[in-house]
């Protein structure tokens, strides 16, 4: 089997778009919640907090011809890949055109005002919202088909419409089309643009936080006192390489991907599992040929629910004990759904690089309830990771375990 590695890495987020300004955001240990008022303006919802992405604009160079087919989500998937792909040294390299570089990349669904567009016609009788390209941004694999024509690979595409395990799903089926031999380079990844529809979704399931006034305190998962998640949005962008590949033209190696488990509970299409969610968690492990005892830090999808959180935490347990230590991106950037899996990826090899992981934003007094982990709370933590695992779990019943390995250039 073949070895793969991790190259270039890209993101956007509401900690700041761009690598360096994002790692920095992370040090200064402040969540990038804020209220809305434009939530206030619908009836009946009940959470008026989101977690947006600040300052970012289409860049000048997206003509009007590269963008007519991009919703915001395709755009800042595009933005954070052109970065990983320039931190892989491949901007513009014709390897990308060649057949063995594929994409793949997910979001929960396309575009949302897209979609308001494209259904008009149904509720109004006529066509006019409808364009050539309106079907384009809503579709599901809207980032995935728009990242391929933007840098004209014709490699293989994996388009992942997996809620919140979208980008952990991509970059685990980008690691078996390389590890099997189906191609070299994959560009892999989620992306999500905030609508007030997706807060809608998790309001009626009473899963939202309302802490309206106290944006800085939530969400706060594991926190016996919380009461809710936060949607943000994003994306993120990781370039997978054969290793060999990779070390013959000089590319610079962040880590390698090790291990990969996914699976599915079959049982309840909201409700997570936790013996089911640990069945991920085990072949991840066995997937990497790992011990519990070999990771040394996990990045939680900890999305302050309180049957996410529970769950979560009791199936880490029964894996893992409470020697590990973990903490979660959400507390910081809220749930970026499509994206998160891309970015908790992205920060959990920045972390690991330094050598230094965040911990759990306002998580005070861990719920009983909840297994007991070593949680990461107050400061930050140093901690000499060699393995680190992200993990993901989404509507659906859909499990994804990723491990990452730090590796040290001979």
């Amino acid at each position: 089997m073949r070895r793969v590695v991790i190259t270039g890495m890209g993101v956007v987020s509401a900690l700041g778009t761009g690598l360096h300004s994002f790692q920095e955001r992370l040090h200064v240990l402040q969540n990038a919640v804020q209220k809305m008022p434009d939530l206030e303006t619908y009836k009946g919802l009940n959470a008026h907090l989101a977690a947006l992405v600040q300052g970012f604009t289409t860049p000048e160079y997206f003509t009007r011809k590269v963008i007519r087919t991009m919703g915001p989500m395709s755009i800042m998937a595009v933005v954070s890949a052109e970065e990983a792909l320039e931190q892989a040294g491949l901007t513009g390299d014709p390897i990308l055109q060649n057949g063995r570089t594929g994409v793949a990349y997910g979001s929960s669904s396309g575009s949302i005002e897209t979609i308001v567009d494209f259904y008009s016609m149904i509720l109004t009788h006529e066509v006019r919202h409808v364009t050539s390209s309106t079907y384009i941004k809503m579709m599901p694999q809207t980032c995935a088909v728009n990242l391929s024509l933007y840098f004209k690979t014709t490699g293989r595409l994996y388009p992942t419409g997996t809620a919140c395990t979208s980008g952990s799903l991509a970059i685990g089926y980008a690691y078996e089309a390389i590890k099997f031999g189906l191609q070299d380079i994959m560009i892999a990844g989620g992306a999500e643009e905030f609508s007030p529809t997706q807060v809608a979704v998790f309001d009626t399931l009473y899963a939202t936080s309302t802490k309206n006034d106290t944006p800085t305190l939530t969400p706060a998962p594991f926190d016996k006192d919380r009461d809710g998640l936060v949607i943000g949005e994003g994306a993120g962008t990781l370039i997978l390489e054969e290793y060999e590949h990779a070390k013959k033209r000089g590319a610079p190696i962040l880590a390698e991907v090790v291990g990969f488990g996914s699976n599915t509970d079959g049982v309840h299409i909201t409700q997570p599992t936790p013996e089911t969610m640990q069945l991920s968690l085990k072949a991840a492990l066995k997937n990497a040929s790992l011990n519990a005892e070999d990771i040394g830090y996990i990045n939680a999808h900890g999305t302050a629910t309180q049957q996410g959180d529970i769950a979560e935490s009791q199936a880490t347990f029964a894996v893992f004990g409470q020697k590990t230590p973990i903490s979660t991106l959400k507390s910081y950037v809220g749930h970026t759904l499509g994206a998160c899996g891309a970015l908790e990826a992205a920060a959990s090899i920045l972390m690991q690089h330094e050598g230094w992981f965040i911990p759990n934003l306002n998580l005070k007094n861990v719920d009983p309830a909840c297994a007991p982990l070593d949680y990461i709370m107050g400061e930050g933590r140093e901690i000499k990771a060699p393995f680190v695992m992200s993990n993901n779990f989404a509507f659906g019943g859909i499990n994804t375990s990723l491990i990452f390995k730090q590796i040290k250039e001979e």
